[in-house]
């Protein structure tokens, strides 16, 4: 539904307002004191570690050494019993006990614009909707008034940055396209009486604005962008995306790259309550020479990943954030006369961790060998699937019910159209104990 303004209305939203007038929300058989406990509970936050072209599932988390898809990649044994991982993950591997690990990834988007949207969002792209990411819907289910700082964030950004949708504008990620350098333009660099006559001015051009361009100002979002700025401009709470204070040995750790640094500052923004914050690592498309061009963005994942699996255990942070690594696809088993891999949507490997995820456990199995595909249709290369599959869809109902969001509360777009954040229901089986108990069937 929608409220008096015309904006997307949820059940959270009536659950919220409910609250805001004394009454009750405690379900049946639930005692106040665990209503009470559960409203101080942490709301858990989302990493999501984008790894943008396509990651090679076979030179990463789903190696099948020695068989004709195989490739030169060789497997390592990991600190969960019986399951290894590429040998370009040295680090990671060593974290494997505190993570699921789904090998049965499907999706039926293999063009790189349309499989981001795909799995950014969990549908696929269509001209009458834009739908949000779940950065975007989880910022907006779960907002916390005290964060003063932007609640969706895209560290190292990408061409297929997450969006807000039919959610609004102001619910697309705020980007930082170096992350742990500088933020550009947040510090006036004028004295405050200075700066203050410039609001002023500023205040009066926008009182203009509004008043004569009623209707961009509302679809610009211009005076709320206005205020946001302001606001964040002298907040303490902007210190989070500063690695100033930071040890050098942590800074180490996650590794000298934009990657590293935007894993660090994920951390740090998930410490200070920020909802959902992505950070992306590109170069991942290796239709050419797969097994080098995989083998350096391994090398930049690796201790970025397990740093922050590290350090988030550490700081008692893993059960409230959940990890979630994963691309727009694969890459094809069968390698192509340059020495790469193409796309592949078929099946591929993501990782999640913490928030509720169970630990050590692994989902699905591929095939070692894949044939020639002479003579088959891309409709039938599509339909190939492997064992246990898990789609985008499920993935992210999952994600949301962990997180507490309403993942299949029917919600009316901007454009009166009914819809659900997700198109599927959950995979209760990686969850741990009672939360997959309370999955409804």
């Amino acid at each position: 539904m929608k409220n008096r303004n015309g904006n997307v209305f949820s059940r959270r939203d009536a659950l919220g307002t409910m609250a805001a007038c004394g009454l009750s929300l405690s379900m049946p058989g639930m005692s106040t004191q665990a209503a009470a406990k559960r409203s101080t509970d942490r709301p858990k936050s989302l990493i999501t570690l984008w790894m943008n072209g396509g990651m090679s599932q076979l030179e990463t988390w789903d190696p099948h050494p020695g068989t004709p898809t195989g490739g030169l990649v060789k497997a390592i044994s990991t600190s969960q019993k019986g399951l290894q991982i590429s040998e370009f993950l040295p680090q990671s591997a060593e974290q494997m006990h505190n993570v699921t690990l789904i090998r049965s990834m499907t999706s039926l988007e293999g063009d790189h614009a349309r499989g981001a949207f795909y799995v950014k969002t969990g549908y696929r792209l269509e001209p009458t909707l834009v739908y949000p990411s779940l950065g975007a819907i989880a910022a907006h289910e779960l907002p916390d008034p005290k964060v003063e700082i932007p609640q969706h964030v895209s560290l190292g950004g990408d061409n297929f940055f997450p969006r807000g949708g039919y959610l609004g504008n102001e619910w697309d990620a705020f980007r930082v396209f170096d992350p742990g350098r500088s933020l550009t333009n947040l510090k006036a660099g004028v004295s405050e009486s200075r700066l203050a006559l410039r609001r002023t001015g500023l205040d009066l051009l926008s009182h203009q604005f509004t008043k004569r361009r009623p209707t961009a100002e509302k679809e610009t979002l211009h005076q709320d962008n206005i205020q946001r700025a302001l606001k964040m401009m002298s907040s303490e709470q902007i210190k989070a995306f500063e690695l100033d204070d930071e040890p050098a040995a942590v800074q180490a750790a996650y590794g000298d790259s934009r990657f590293g640094r935007g894993c660090l500052i994920a951390r740090r923004l998930a410490e200070g309550g920020v909802r959902a914050i992505e950070v992306c690592l590109n170069g991942f498309d290796t239709h050419v020479n797969n097994h080098e061009g995989q083998k350096t963005q391994a090398e930049i994942l690796d201790p970025a990943f397990a740093t922050l699996i590290t350090e988030l255990r550490e700081r008692d942070l893993l059960e409230s954030t959940i990890v979630l690594c994963i691309s727009e696809f694969g890459r094809d088993p069968r390698i192509n006369g340059a020495g790469g891999r193409d796309h592949w949507p078929s099946w591929f490997s993501c990782v999640v961790a913490g928030g509720g995820f169970q630990a050590g456990l692994v989902v699905g199995e591929t095939a070692s060998h894949v044939s020639d595909d002479s003579g088959q249709t891309a409709g039938q290369k599509a339909r190939l699937k492997p064992t246990d599959p898990i789609t985008v869809p499920q993935l992210y109902a999952t994600i949301m019910h962990a997180m507490g969001i309403g993942w299949d509360d029917e919600i009316i777009t901007p454009i009166g159209r009914p819809i659900k954040f997700a198109d599927a229901a959950p995979v209760g089986r990686v969850l741990q104990g009672d939360l997959a108990s309370t999955i409804r069937s």
